[in-house]
C-alpha cells in the first residue's frame, strides 16, 4: 500500500499542473473532443465556449457565498475554540490523521464550504500539537472528507431538485439525501476513510512535516477585528446588540421557513443559516466583516476559474459532447446497472465541469429521461449524478483551492494521496448504487 501510494505521489508531483493551467488545458481537450465527436467546427466550438463563459454567474455567486460564509463561520472564536479543543485529543500521528479526516468529513456533510475551511484549519491546529505528523497527508485527509459533500445538506443537485421543477421532476430531500442509497456510502466513508488515510502514513524518515513559521501566521487573529471605538460610528460597528438583533430576526425567518415549507433545504436557506450564525457568533459587525474580508481572499481562485469551466460546459452542452458521453454509458446500461454507469459517467464529466449545478444542467435531462425509460427512480438517478460529481473531485484540483490556500500547500502536494482515496471511494459508492 505504501509503495503504491508513494508511486501516486511521485507521479502527481511531477505531472500535475497549477489548477488554473489545469482548467485551461481541459478547455483545449474539450475543444478537440468536440471537433472529433460532434458536427461542430472550430469557429462553432469557440462560439460555444464564449457564449457559455458567463453562463454560471448566478450559481457562481451561490457557491462563492457558501465558501465565504462557511469560512467566516469557521473563524468565529467559539468555533475555533472547539476546533482547538478537539485537536488536543491526540498526540499520536496516526490518530491525528484519522481524527482530522473524520472531522472534515462530518463538516463537509453539513456544508461543503464549511467542511473545506474546517478541514484546513483543523489540520493546522492538529499539526501544531503533533509536529511529527506528515503535513501533506494530514491536509489530504482533510480534503478527502469533501467526498461526502454532495450527499450532504449543501448538495446542489438534491437541493435544486427539491427547490425547482427541473426537467419535469421535483423530488424532496427525504427521497434523495435521506435515502438508503445515499446514507450508506456517507456512513461507510465517514467510518473507513480515516483508516485508509492512516494506512497511507509514510515511515517516519519519509514524512514531510510543517514549518513552525507557517503555522504561526494569523496568530494575532482577524485583521481589523479589534473592538476599540472612539466615535459614534465606531461604537455602532462594535455593537453586539446590532448583531444579536439581526441574528434574532434571521432566526425567526428560519423557523418560519421550516414551519411553512417543512425541512426542505436549498442553497439559499443554507447560505442564510450560515450568514446569521456567523453574525451571531462573531458578536460584532466589525468582527464579522473582518472574517468575511479574510474569506473573500481565499475565494479568488474559484472566482477566476469558474468562468473557464462555464466555457467548457458551454462547449459540452451546445456541441452535444456532454450528451454523447452520457448516451455512451446509457447504451450499455440496464435497470440494475444504470445507477452505477450514471455515477461513472458523472465522474468523467465532472473532470470538465466541476460544478454540481452546471453538470446537472448538462447531464440531468439526459439521465432522468433514460432512467425513466428503464424504470429507475429519478431520485436515485439524480444522486448517482451527484456522487459522480463529488467522486472525481479527488483528482480535480479546483475545489481544493480554498483548503490549500489556508494550509499553504499546492495541489500537487496532496493529490497523489487523493488518487488512492478516489480508487477506494469509487468502489464503495459504485457498490452502493449497484446493490441498494
Amino acid at each position: 500500500m505504501r509503495r503504491f501510494t508513494r508511486l501516486c505521489v511521485r507521479l502527481v508531483e511531477r505531472y500535475l499542473p497549477d489548477p488554473f493551467l489545469f482548467a485551461v488545458l481541459l478547455t483545449f481537450v474539450v475543444f478537440i473532443m468536440g471537433l472529433i465527436w460532434t458536427p461542430s467546427g472550430p469557429l462553432e466550438m469557440i462560439r460555444h465556449w464564449g457564449n457559455g463563459f458567463w453562463g454560471l454567474l448566478d450559481f457562481t455567486m451561490q457557491m462563492v457565498l457558501i465558501l465565504v460564509l462557511g469560512h467566516a463561520l469557521a473563524r468565529a472564536p467559539s468555533v475555533e475554540r472547539a476546533l482547538k479543543a478537539v485537536a488536543g485529543l491526540t498526540r499520536d500521528p496516526g490518530k491525528a490523521l484519522m481524527l482530522t479526516t473524520f472531522v472534515a468529513t462530518v463538516a463537509s456533510w453539513i456544508s461543503w464550504g464549511f467542511g473545506l475551511v474546517v478541514g484546513a484549519l483543523f489540520a493546522r491546529e492538529v499539526s501544531k500539537r503533533v509536529p511529527d505528523v506528515d503535513y501533506r497527508l494530514l491536509v489530504a485527509g482533510a480534503y478527502s472528507g469533501f467526498l461526502v459533500w454532495h450527499g450532504g445538506l449543501s448538495g446542489s443537485v438534491p437541493l435544486k431538485l427539491a427547490t425547482d421543477d427541473q426537467f419535469g421532476v421535483m423530488v424532496p430531500t427525504s427521497d434523495t439525501l435521506f435515502a438508503a442509497f445515499n446514507l450508506v456510502p456517507v456512513i461507510v466513508l465517514a467510518v473507513t476513510l480515516p483508516f485508509l488515510i492512516r494506512w497511507m502514513q509514510p515511515p517516519r524518515p519519509e514524512r514531510v512535516t510543517v514549518r513552525p513559521e507557517l503555522l504561526q501566521e494569523d496568530a494575532s487573529g482577524l485583521s481589523g477585528a479589534d473592538d476599540s471605538a472612539e466615535t459614534p460610528a465606531e461604537r455602532l460597528e462594535t455593537s453586539a446588540a446590532i448583531s444579536l438583533v439581526t441574528a434574532a430576526m434571521g432566526l425567526i425567518f428560519i423557523l418560519w421557513f421550516f414551519v411553512e415549507k417543512g425541512f426542505q433545504l436549498d442553497l439559499n436557506i443554507i447560505n442564510f443559516i450560515f450568514l446569521m450564525a456567523g453574525i451571531a457568533l462573531h458578536r460584532t459587525p466589525r468582527r464579522y466583516l473582518a472574517a468575511i474580508s479574510e474569506a473573500v481572499r481565499k475565494a479568488g481562485g474559484i472566482v477566476l476559474q469558474f468562468p473557464f469551466y462555464a466555457g467548457i460546459m458551454g462547449m459540452m452542452a451546445s456541441s452535444g459532447l456532454g450528451e454523447k458521453i452520457s448516451e455512451l454509458f446509457v447504451s450499455i446500461s440496464n435497470e440494475t446497472t444504470f445507477p452505477l454507469f450514471t455515477f461513472l459517467s458523472a465522474g468523467l464529466v465532472n473532470l470538465f465541469v466541476p460544478s454540481g449545478g452546471g453538470q446537472w444542467a448538462v447531464q440531468g435531462p439526459i439521465m432522468l429521461a433514460a432512467g425513466e425509460a428503464l424504470g429507475v427512480d429519478p431520485a436515485k438517478t439524480a444522486m448517482a449524478v451527484a456522487w459522480g460529481d463529488a467522486w472525481t473531485n479527488m483528482i480535480q484540483p479546483f475545489w481544493a483551492l480554498p483548503l490549500l490556500a489556508i494550509a499553504r500547500l499546492k495541489a500537487r502536494d496532496i493529490m497523489g494521496y487523493c488518487v488512492v482515496v478516489l480508487l477506494y471511494s469509487g468502489l464503495v459508492i459504485g457498490l452502493s448504487f449497484l446493490l441498494l
